[in-house]
This record gives structure tokens, sequence and C-alpha cells, in this order.
């Protein structure tokens, strides 16, 4: 069913034929409909929806709507829509909303449900614990595989999860079952004798993309979650894993850019904010500009004796920023997915020398028949630029690939060293070694 549709069975009232059909429609497509209905029609439909389907439906909104439908909705429906929810997709929720819709919503939900809210807001912002769910399947391992299958029916429903068991003693995990490994073994069995013991788990204080490329490494569908005493506190799913790297990458692709990261989409950004997560790298960059405009003034003889100079230097700025940008995007990318590390320093060093060596020489040689064309066959000019081509190759390629790492080794992100602020110093190196070469060559 489109927009065009549930618009038209809304004005007809037709509410019966509204709401069937809404049970054939997925949460999400819900929600993309929802981004194009007003207030009202938004509030009419979302009453209509099943209270699981509901609960979907509110957690894949984004924050401007679920406010208003939060606002619309009563007390008592609400408490529906939040006693089915997850924790953890709860606890999301109230890290969005301003502080008044935030004590509402934990005014409809029960003490214990609180209390939970409550455990998982202490940890640290980016942490494992912070977007890890405390509803998992734990079993024993004295219980046979007939009384852990009766105990999945009884609780699953509940669950977020129920394709990866956890085996735990005293509350330490010690191992984990799957749910293909139960029905698959024979119901008098014991849960220790089937169980994997060599469980990969991350802690609460875990960096939460270093656990989403965990997930992502080993194929995870869940990731167990121990707190410092090694106690099972909860499990991090691969969905929630998804949405961590997806933000990550949004971040990153901001600060390549030389945006401030900002959590709210394009349209939900107000001008003003989009100015100022811009503005303070844009002025960076032009005042760092200002040196490269300095060593051009040093160099102004030279220049006077041959203007020809000037001519070259947008292109050899250009040339080094571009080589730079190539080399930093490839270690940003190395970087994000665990392909390189920083102590792979020296090797990545020594393979772009060489790719610079091939790239740099390539472009001498196109630029220097130009140069010989356009110039009266000069061919010390030609050599000049060629050279200075090949360094300033080599020296892109050896800054665009060093600073990223460095940046990480630090503990920067090192998007922060990405196309903006490396061609910047590439520009001011470039000039450097332009004019060294040419006063050099020409006795200038």
């Amino acid at each position: 069913m489109d927009v065009e549709q549930m618009t038209a069975l809304l004005d007809r009232h037709d509410f019966k034929q509204l709401k069937e059909e809404l049970e054939s429609m997925h949460p999400v497509d819900i929600v993309d409909a929802f981004e194009e209905l007003d207030k009202k029609q938004r509030t009419l439909v979302f009453r209509l929806l099943a209270k699981e389907e509901a609960a979907e439906v509110f957690t894949d909104m984004n924050s401007d709507m679920r406010e208003d439908l939060i606002n619309a909705l009563t007390d008592s429906e609400l408490e529906e829509v939040m006693d089915e929810m997850y924790v953890d997709d709860t606890v999301d929720v109230l890290e969005e909303m301003p502080a008044n819709v935030v004590d509402r919503l934990l005014m409809v939900t029960d003490e214990d449900t609180r209390q939970k809210i409550n455990a998982l807001l202490q940890y640290p912002e980016d942490s494992a614990g912070s977007i890890m769910n405390i509803e998992y399947i734990s079993l024993r391992k004295e219980m046979t595989v007939a009384d852990a299958i009766l105990k999945i029916r009884q609780v699953g429903i509940n669950k977020e999860t129920i394709y990866t068991c956890y085996v735990t003693e005293k509350k330490r995990l010690i191992g984990m079952v799957d749910v293909k490994d139960l029905l698959t073994a024979g119901e008098s069995r014991t849960i220790g004798e089937i169980m994997d013991e060599n469980v990969l788990y991350a802690r609460t204080l875990d960096d939460q993309e270093h656990v989403a490329n965990m997930i992502n490494k080993y194929g995870l569908v869940a990731i167990p979650i121990i707190d410092h005493e090694d106690c099972l506190v909860g499990i991090v799913t691969v969905d929630d894993a998804m949405l961590v790297l997806q933000d990550e990458t949004t971040e990153d692709i901001s600060m390549m850019a030389g945006v401030s990261p900002n959590e709210d989409s394009y349209f939900e950004t107000s001008v003003f904010r989009q100015a100022k997560n811009r503005t303070p790298w844009l002025m960076l960059m032009m005042l760092s500009s200002t040196v490269s405009g300095e060593i051009l003034g040093y160099y102004e003889n030279a220049m006077a004796v041959m203007p020809v100079l000037i001519t070259f230097i947008p292109m050899l700025m250009g040339t080094g920023g571009n080589c730079g940008s190539q080399i930093s995007t490839l270690m940003i990318r190395g970087l994000a997915v665990g392909e390189i590390e920083f102590r792979d320093i020296f090797k990545v060093i020594f393979k772009e020398i060489r790719v610079a060596l091939m790239v740099g020489t390539l472009l001498a040689i196109v630029n220097g028949i130009r140069i010989c064309l356009m110039y009266d066959w000069n061919v010390m000019l030609a050599l000049a630029l060629g050279i200075t081509m090949i360094a300033v190759v080599i020296m892109a390629k050896c800054i665009g690939c060093v600073l990223p790492l460095v940046a990480k080794k630090i503990g920067l992100d090192p998007a922060i060293m990405a196309a903006p602020l490396i061609t910047t110093i590439l520009d001011t190196c470039t000039i450097l070694v332009y004019f060294n070469i040419v006063t050099a060559f020409f006795k200038l």
C-alpha cells in the first residue's frame, strides 16, 4: 500500500480496511509513509497498528516524528508501546528526546524497566555497554537439551534474539549454544556436553565500533558483553552493530569533507547548525593558507625574473593535493576495516614510495612533453618541472599515508587527516619544494 492509498482510506474513514492493509506492511515501510503524512494522520494510523508493530514503528522513527507522536498519545497508549520495546531501543529513544519528554516516558514504565534503563545510561557514550541489550537467554550447563528448549519457548518471546544462547555459572560466561545445536542434539544430553567453550566476547567499556567490527569480522548474530567481574551483563546484536558502523561511516565521511559530524539528517539540521559545522574547518584552512602566501612573497624576486613560474603553481598544488587525498582515503578506509595497523607504517611507506615513483615519472613525462610543445622546447624548464613533479608526488604519498596512521596511534580519528587538511599541508610543502628546485636549477 502506498501513501496515496493510505491517505484515501483515511479521508473515507475506512479504518477497518486501513488496519488490514497495515498488517501486511513492514514497519520500515510504514515509517517511510509517515514522512509524507501530517501529524494528525500519523497519529490515526499509529493507533491502528498492533502493539508489537507499533513498538517497531516507534523505534524506527526519527526523533522529531517520535516527539510529535508522544505529545499526541495518551499515557496508557504510551505505556503499551514502551512495554513492547526492548530496553536497548528504549535507551536509544530516551537519549534523543528532550528532558520533559524523557520524564513522561519514564513515568509510563515500570520500576524494573526504569532500573534497567538507568543501568544502561550509566555506561560511557560510544561504549559497548551503552548499546548492549540485557535481554538474552541464559542456560546452565546441568540443564538437558529438553529443558533448554522448554525455557526458550517460555521466555524467548521477550528476548531480542534466541538464535544463540549463553551458558553461565554464577553469572559468569562459560560457553554458548546455537539453537541449531539444540534442535539437532538428543533431548537427554546436557548443555555442558554440547556447548562451545571458545566464546568470543567484548567488555562493557570497549569501544562500540570495535565491537561492531568484531561482529562483522566473525559473522556473528550477537556478541556477549561481560563486565569487570567477567559476569555476563548483555549482548550486542548484529542490527545494533550495523547502526554503529553506519554512524561511524557517516562521521568519517563528514570529517573527510571538512564538516563537523552531525547526528541529524541533512534536512533536519538547521541552516545555522550547518554553517556552524562547516565554518571552523573552513576558517582553519583559510588561515593556514596564509602560510603559502607568505612563502610566495619570499620568492617574489624569482617570480619577477621568470614570471612563467607562476603558471605552474596551481598544477603542482592540485596534483599534490589529489595524490595526498587518494592515499589518505585508502589509509582511512584500511584503518576502519582493520586491514592496516600502525605497525605496518614502514611497509606502507615503502610501497607508496614505489607507487609515487611510477606515478610521478609518468606525470613528469607527460607534463614535460606539454612544456616542450608550449614553450619552444625549453628542456631545462621541462626537466625542472619533471623533478618537481616526482618530488611532490612522493612527498604527497608519504604525508598522506603517515598522518592517518599517526592520528590513529595517538587516539585521534584518522578521518581528521583527510582531504581538506592534507591538501592544505601539501600546498605549503609543494611551494617550498617547487621554488627550492627551480631556484637551484636557474640560479635565481
